[in-house]
């Protein structure tokens, strides 16, 4: 079950990727902060301007949120990173599930191998108890 918040845009460029796999680790981080952390790296060159687009573009696709504190702008993960994992992971299969032929389902679903097989019936296990939930929150 993917996570009830979705940002506006998936995909995400590696500059986008990289800048929010930092405010994964820290939770929250000024400009400069990101800046710093990425600059770390003696052989990069970027601007600090370029930070600062990347993070409002973030912030635009729905990553991202900011708060401004004094002169600084703070900002912080709308998702968690196994939330976004999830959320990739959805969207692939849906993909697959949409272009496959049944066929090719089924030779993927034949594949499986017994562990694979428990997950899958431990996700179908939380599909359904989601979807019960979702109907008694109907009631």
């Amino acid at each position: 079950m993917p996570p009830s918040y979705r940002p506006h845009r998936l995909n995400l460029g590696p500059l986008e990727r990289e800048i929010i796999e930092i405010l994964w680790q820290r939770g929250e981080a000024t400009t400069k902060d990101v800046y710093e952390h990425l600059l770390s790296d003696p052989d990069r060159e970027l601007a600090y301007a370029s930070v600062t687009t990347v993070l409002k573009r973030l912030t635009q696709k729905g990553w991202l949120s900011c708060d401004e504190t004094g002169r600084s702008f703070v900002w912080q993960p709308l998702i968690s990173q196994s939330e976004a994992e999830a959320l990739y992971a959805h969207d692939q299969l849906q993909k697959f599930l949409t272009s496959a032929t049944p066929e090719a389902i089924a030779a993927f679903a034949d594949d499986l191998d017994t562990t694979s097989l428990e997950q899958l019936q431990a996700i179908m296990g939380s599909i359904q108890r989601a979807r019960q939930a979702r109907k008694q929150e109907e009631i």
